[in-house]
């Protein structure tokens, strides 16, 4: 694992970051992202400042990831029961 320092412009200030170097555009590609949904809130919304702004983004992205990890959650019950029918066929399958 090689450490790198790194600095991402967000809502127009400097973050600096140590991070992995093989995730460095990974982190730079989510800077990019928050950037462009803060600039998307800021022409449909008022707000006194860009905190305003970085908090609907957060509260954006904290809600769709609970939703994804809800979706998963389901998925994850429904394969394991499927997994199970398939289990229980063969063993009624190979029973002697």
């Amino acid at each position: 694992m090689e450490e790198i320092s790194i600095s991402l412009p967000i809502a127009e200030r400097s973050y600096r970051l140590a991070i992995d170097k093989k995730n460095e555009e990974l982190f730079r590609n989510a800077a990019k992202l928050i950037d462009k949904r803060i600039k998307d809130y800021s022409g449909s919304y008022a707000y006194k400042d860009k905190q305003d702004l970085l908090a609907m983004v957060a509260l954006e992205y904290a809600t769709g990831y609970l939703q994804n990890d809800q979706l998963l959650s389901e998925k994850e019950v429904q394969w394991k029961a499927k997994l199970l029918a398939m289990d229980q066929a063969l063993d009624e399958q190979f029973e002697y």
